[in-house]
């Protein structure tokens, strides 16, 4: 056998352990994902962040939120406080690295929205004090770390805890978890979320609905854009061939 192959084989090996244990452990992520799925729906929000790898991580299970995992939706609310570098380095260099995330967790958390940490470790500091600032807003503060008892699983009110002492593998099955996480909140979502191009009425119903409230008709509003935000008529022009407004020439 190869080096190469010993070293993959090894990483597998440990992967494949994890497994099992990490199967009963994931088994919080339904009830999890039928959570978010509630508060998500009726307009509440999911912070989430971690450091490194797992920041990485949390920018990617927000954009799964934002965006979509597989089927189309409506956009749910999520916010990566490790994606926002103007704050971070701000708050950074005013009040410490520890406060990096327990300050955006200040101006964004709403009670009974969820904090999600990501950490490998459980030891971050700057993680362990967002969930301490979640919690005193009264925020959900959920963790995925590594095996407990650690300082961010006893700071916050339920982790998911990858029992393996490898870090490496730990940051794969939250990688796993996030994708399962978001799974579940797809299928725990009200038919409306479902998928589809917006939320709510039928543009005509919801057009005829404002109208009778405001009174008096009004001429009608443009159909709406698409959901890139681009009018279906879109004209580019090259620099180089830009002139000054005047009379249109013959051809």
């Amino acid at each position: 056998m190869t080096a190469s192959m010993e070293v993959l084989d090894s990483h597998l090996a440990g992967l494949a352990s994890a497994l099992l244990p990490y199967r009963t452990e994931a088994a919080r992520l339904a009830r999890w994902g039928e959570e978010l799925a509630r508060l998500l729906a009726g307009g509440g929000r999911v912070l989430v962040a971690g450091n490194g790898g797992s920041a990485a991580e949390a920018q990617h299970l927000a954009a799964e939120l934002v965006g979509k995992l597989r089927d189309d939706r409506a956009p749910l609310s999520a916010i990566a406080l490790c994606a926002e570098t103007s704050s971070l380095t701000a708050i950074g260099n005013d009040y410490g690295f520890d406060e990096v995330f327990a300050r955006q967790v200040r101006a964004h958390g709403r009670p009974d929205d969820v904090l999600l940490l990501l950490s490998t470790s459980g030891r971050s500091a700057n993680l362990v004090r967002a969930a301490r600032a979640g919690r005193e807003l009264g925020m959900r503060c959920w963790a995925l770390t590594g095996p407990t008892p650690n300082p961010l699983a006893d700071a916050c009110t339920e982790v998911l805890a990858v029992p393996c002492p490898d870090s490496q593998v730990v940051q794969e099955l939250h990688l796993v978890s996030a994708h399962v996480l978001c799974g579940y909140v797809d299928a725990y979502l009200p038919v409306p979320f479902g998928p589809a191009s917006h939320v709510g009425p039928a543009p005509a119903v919801a057009r005829a609905a404002a109208a009778s409230a405001a009174g008096p008709a009004r001429p009608a509003s443009p159909d709406p854009v698409r959901p890139s935000g681009v009018e279906d008529e879109l004209v580019l022009r090259v620099p180089g061939t830009l002139r000054p407004a005047g009379p249109e020439e013959a051809p």
